[in-house]
């Protein structure tokens, strides 16, 4: 049975204990947590050189462990200079995107998303819709990550105002169960956790992330490019 933002009937909870079951410090998906919390915390200063180092390394490290490095053979080519256009830009983003989540999908706000997305596949030199929500999401956290997995549990083939204003629809109809699993980041230094809060955005990609992953091959890498082999 489809919902009214046209998703399959998707068992949240279950879908969510799923993803949060083994989170720890030391796990592969707190790789974002950092990420996230780095971009946020020093969001006013990532202009300054004396960040541009360290924030490279955050974001090169969480697309690294959450597997675009192997799903883009361009970065796989590349050292951590490569991402210091995407940093400038970053730095120099619409700042209203800062504060967009799911809960917030206007008109006006999905074509600031939809533009800070093309302004950061161009600092990129080119860019799919994966790496480029995956960026979105673990700077700005505005975004799911529109993988192959999300967009199979979305019932969409690109990123854009549709698959954008579908995910507004779900957050809607799933408001309360969203809110109430917007869990708080931890922190590098002690594991322990921040004030900082997964946004809306970010608690429905894991959602549809493990709900896309339902019927793939057990022993497919989660974070796998579509066609990589498991072990690849």
């Amino acid at each position: 049975m489809l919902s009214d933002s046209g998703t399959c009937e998707i068992d949240i909870a279950g879908n969510l204990a799923t993803y949060l079951g083994d989170r720890k410090p030391t796990a592969r998906y707190a790789s974002f947590d950092y990420c996230f919390n780095h971009f946020q915390q020093h969001r006013a200063e990532l202009g300054s050189l004396a960040l541009l180092e360290m924030s490279c390394l955050h974001l090169g490290f969480y697309l690294a462990s959450w597997g675009m490095y192997r799903g883009s053979p361009d970065l796989l080519q590349r050292s951590l200079k490569h991402l210091e256009p995407l940093i400038d830009a970053i730095a120099s983003a619409d700042p209203r995107v800062w504060a967009i989540d799911a809960n917030g999908y206007t008109d006006g706000s999905i074509e600031v998303i939809l533009h800070t997305a093309r302004v950061l596949r161009l600092a990129l030199g080119r860019a799919s819709d994966t790496l480029v929500t995956k960026i979105m999401l673990g700077v700005f956290g505005c975004v799911p990550a529109f993988d192959v997995n999300v967009k199979a549990a979305l019932g969409v083939t690109t990123f854009g105002k549709k698959a954008l204003t579908k995910v507004r629809d779900f957050y809607s109809e799933n408001a309360e169960i969203i809110e109430a699993n917007r869990v708080l980041t931890l922190e590098l230094a002690t594991g322990a956790e921040t004030s900082l809060r997964y946004t809306r955005a970010k608690v429905i990609d894991m959602v549809f992330f493990i709900e896309g992953m339902k019927g793939r091959i057990p022993t497919q890498d989660p974070q796998a490019p579509a066609g990589a082999s498991p072990l690849s």
